[in-house]
């Protein structure tokens, strides 16, 4: 026997097919769904031990695909005395999202090693990712290094003293150079910032007991805009020009120097904006300008 649908139950039938499509997840939701499914986490990776104390890294790296893929190596903030790798999962969103490899790194704060410390824990790290590029399927032409703040400067630094011997004392293995730096706020001009009209307190901690001729000399081979030269690789710097903590100045600078040079360079003020903290807006249209400098420079 035969069974026709009622009215009532027709429409019922009709319902329920319609529930699928009513029923898609917008894309973010979609994402934040499948994510697990495409990243293998792999925390408190130990990628140097320095004064007996294991550096650790977090890995995010892609388990969806074959082939090698780009990757991000951030760093976090916090003058070089504070902050922590633990506290970054926000910031690094978007990267996941884009479906690139993120590194977190670690680093000696100066309370238990002075400067240059955390950029030497910084080289390390990234002669670590090459060395297991392999295991984490990571694309080694195409690392680029970003941080916020202590750790821009850190992003800038393997980006423009890569040429200063500070990987000279990491494990056995050969350092990549950075395919591109994102500097986020980023401390370009250290000297300013320990002894300078906008001297913190924190920012001078980094260089421990030193006498002050050591710690002017040592600065200044630290500062960012002491190495700007032809051949760097492309930098992005991101700034509110309302920046209380390191001077929208200092982005100025850099952006100026490189403006001398034939580097690939962008420099993209927040009016108004202070020393992060952006409105969604305002990081809507940062991660705009980073998606575009990417694929400006061949890294998408």
């Amino acid at each position: 026997m035969t069974l026709k649908p009622t009215g009532r139950l027709l429409a019922g039938l009709l319902l329920l097919a319609s529930l699928p499509a009513a029923a898609q997840l917008p894309p973010a939701a979609a994402w934040a769904t499948e994510v697990e499914t495409r990243y293998n986490f792999a925390p408190d990776v130990t990628y140097v031990t320095e004064q007996g104390i294991e550096l650790k890294l977090d890995v995010y790296s892609r388990r969806d695909v074959q082939t090698p893929q780009p990757a991000l190596l951030f760093m976090h903030g916090g003058f070089w005395v504070a902050g922590s790798k633990d506290a970054q999962t926000l910031n690094i969103l978007p990267w996941l999202e884009k479906g690139w490899n993120v590194v977190v790194v670690g680093y000696r704060l100066g309370g238990v090693a002075p400067a240059p410390a955390a950029l030497v824990d910084t080289f390390c790290a990234l002669r670590f990712v090459a060395a297991h590029a392999d295991q984490y399927n990571i694309d080694v032409q195409r690392i680029v290094a970003s941080g916020q703040s202590a750790g821009g400067h850190l992003a800038l630094g393997l980006g423009l003293l890569a040429d200063e011997g500070y990987d000279s004392g990491c494990p056995a293995g050969d350092t990549p150079r950075v395919a591109a730096v994102i500097n986020w706020f980023g401390v370009t001009d250290v000297v300013d910032v320990i002894e300078g009209p906008h001297r913190s307190d924190s920012a001078a901690r980094w260089f421990g007991n030193m006498g002050r001729e050591e710690v002017l000399a040592l600065a200044r081979r630290l500062s960012p805009l002491q190495h700007v030269r032809e051949g760097l690789p492309p930098i992005l710097t991101i700034q509110g020009d309302a920046d209380a903590v390191v001077p929208y100045a200092q982005g100025e600078a850099l952006d100026t120097a490189l403006d001398q040079t034939a580097v690939p360079h962008e420099f993209l003020t927040i009016p108004g904006g202070g020393h992060g903290r952006f409105t969604a807006g305002e990081r809507a249209r940062i991660y705009e300008t980073i998606n575009r400098f990417l694929q400006d420079n061949g890294l998408e």
